[in-house]
């Protein structure tokens, strides 16, 4: 059994960073609800408005500055690697990012459905009775940030990433729900960055060996 080994600092640095991030993106969030809400009550410009406004345009100032903040932390550490997992058709750099930071450059785990199984990214179907077909779920554990990301990548790689379309096309041609089969997809995902990141290649789409 190995020892617990404490984050590499930059590592630290840049989950913090993260976390600043999303107290951002929820800040924005309900600043825009709010000005949604005193343009349907007729509040279209005044003081009031334009207090919220200029918190917006700050809030997405920092958010961009923290951003590229960031992603100058992971090529800093890890160029090669965010380079090549960028490679993975549907997966945006926002993304490889937040997969290199959540698993120490995929040092921390020792198969690709132990990273799955960490971002809570199992699939549930719920039914009730033997006959009626329930909704598919994705679990509440886990790691809720990269999962969605992951599963809003699901959508571009079911099209234009060919192993990922061809799963997506299958589980669908059996009749399983869309939503069943995108979250399959962010599980290949997640297989083909871990491929990625053990065997230090690039994504090639013709590759025929088997993912770790």
């Amino acid at each position: 059994m190995e020892c617990w080994k404490p984050d590499p600092q930059y590592i630290e640095e840049c989950k913090i960073c993260q976390g600043i991030i999303q107290l951002y993106f929820k800040q924005r969030t309900a600043v825009k609800n709010k000005l949604h809400s005193l343009d349907r009550k007729g509040f279209k410009s005044g003081k009031m408005v334009t207090s919220l406004k200029r918190q917006l345009r700050t809030l997405e100032k920092e958010t961009q500055l923290l951003e590229e903040q960031l992603e100058e932390l992971v090529k800093a550490h890890e160029k090669e690697l965010y380079a090549r997992v960028k490679t993975i058709p549907g997966l945006g750099k926002k993304t490889a990012m937040l997969l290199i930071v959540a698993t120490n450059g995929f040092r921390d785990f020792q198969s690709s459905k132990q990273i799955a199984s960490y971002f809570g990214l199992a699939p549930h179907e719920r039914s009730s009775g033997s006959s009626i077909r329930g909704k598919t779920r994705i679990g509440k554990n886990g790691y809720p940030l990269i999962r969605n990301h992951l599963f809003l990548c699901s959508f571009t790689a079911s099209q234009y990433n060919p192993q990922c379309k061809a799963l997506y096309d299958r589980i669908v041609g059996k009749g399983k729900s869309k939503k069943l089969a995108l979250i399959a997809v962010s599980n290949k995902l997640i297989k083909q960055a871990y491929g990625i990141a053990k065997s230090g290649l690039q994504y090639d789409e013709n590759f025929k060996g088997k993912l770790i």
